[in-house]
């Protein structure tokens, strides 16, 4: 069934979710607890620092959307969300990142080992979360979405410093990175409804065309963001001489002169140089070029949700893609 946008469109698409993530919130602080004081200390300090929550929120719409989503939805939302908080706490301490969502990254302020620990705490009440649901599909996706996430953060360890990362390369580290748990989030909400499989496949459709989406609009915003919008420095990703899609399309369409510039960039992570690459990258087109990647993944999701029902949920997912393109942090 076709879905149409909504004439009355909320500010916020995803307002319509706020009594549903009251309920999340509460079973995120009840599972948070530990025996351990400092587990409390730095896994609620970096659940509470701001987050968007997109991952539980679609999980949360699509369950809705396709019908009696049962009292699970609130324990496998929390989950995703854990599982997303403990890949954090470990990125963060490989890029060793000292600024997210406008704060002070856990390791800055309680070190490496406790943030990994941390992050190892959360991957297992996740799954002992999962264990409680008592279904064995949920637990065949989000153990394959966790091992898969895991297989990104390799890859993308694997480009890091390298100027000669190809664009599908740099694409796979996104898919298995990012767009695996908005994947995995948008499937079980199809699950829990016992939808039919094809449903099952258009709903992954979705989710894993808004990570990717979601991901390269944040690719963009490293280079033209406001810092204190965004929450982090612009430029991180340079500084961690990762080669995100922007600086290999404005490599691939530089004079050689500039190209030598921006590998070297990439090479060094050089910040010395940061205006001039910013220049060089906005000056090509790259920035256009990435933001229409991800406007294409945006269609490709709204595509997805044609053989859905038309209801107020399927209608927050279409404005919901539709606005992710235009976000500013």
């Amino acid at each position: 069934m076709q879905v149409f946008a909504s004439a009355e469109a909320q500010a916020d698409p995803l307002a319509l979710l706020s009594a549903e993530m009251h309920e999340v919130d509460r079973v995120i602080a009840h599972r948070l607890q530990s025996e351990v004081a400092l587990i409390n200390q730095i896994s609620g300090y970096i659940v509470h620092a701001g987050g968007k929550r997109f991952r539980p929120k679609l999980l949360l719409l699509f369950a809705n959307a396709l019908g009696d989503p049962g009292h699970h939805r609130h324990t496998l939302a929390a989950v995703v969300e854990f599982i997303h908080t403990a890949t954090l706490l470990h990125d963060d301490v490989v890029d060793e990142s000292a600024l997210r969502r406008g704060k002070q990254t856990a390791n800055a302020l309680f070190g490496n080992a406790a943030s990994v620990l941390v992050g190892d705490f959360l991957y297992s009440r996740a799954f002992q979360m999962m264990v409680s649901v008592n279904r064995m599909r949920v637990l065949e996706i989000l153990a394959e979405a966790t091992n898969v996430i895991a297989e990104g953060e390799v890859l993308q360890l694997l480009n890091v410093h390298d100027p000669d990362t190809t664009v599908e390369r740099y694409l796979q580290v996104i898919r298995f990175k990012t767009a695996k748990l908005f994947e995995a989030s948008a499937r079980l909400g199809a699950i829990l409804s016992d939808a039919p499989s094809d449903i099952e496949e258009h709903c992954a459709d979705y989710g894993r065309a808004m990570g990717t989406a979601f991901q390269l609009i944040d690719d963009v915003l490293d280079y033209e963001g406001d810092a204190e919008v965004l929450g982090k420095n612009v430029g991180d990703d340079l500084r961690e001489g990762k080669p995100t899609l922007p600086i290999l399309l404005a490599m691939e369409r530089s004079q050689p002169a500039e190209r030598e510039i921006l590998r070297n960039a990439v090479l060094n992570g050089e910040v010395e140089r940061l205006s001039e690459v910013i220049r060089i990258v906005r000056s090509s087109g790259a920035l256009e070029a990435t933001r229409e990647a991800a406007s294409a993944e945006a269609n490709r999701a709204a595509d997805a949700l044609k053989a859905l029902p038309l209801n107020k949920w399927t209608k927050t997912l279409l404005e919901f893609s539709a606005r992710s393109v235009d976000r500013k942090y």
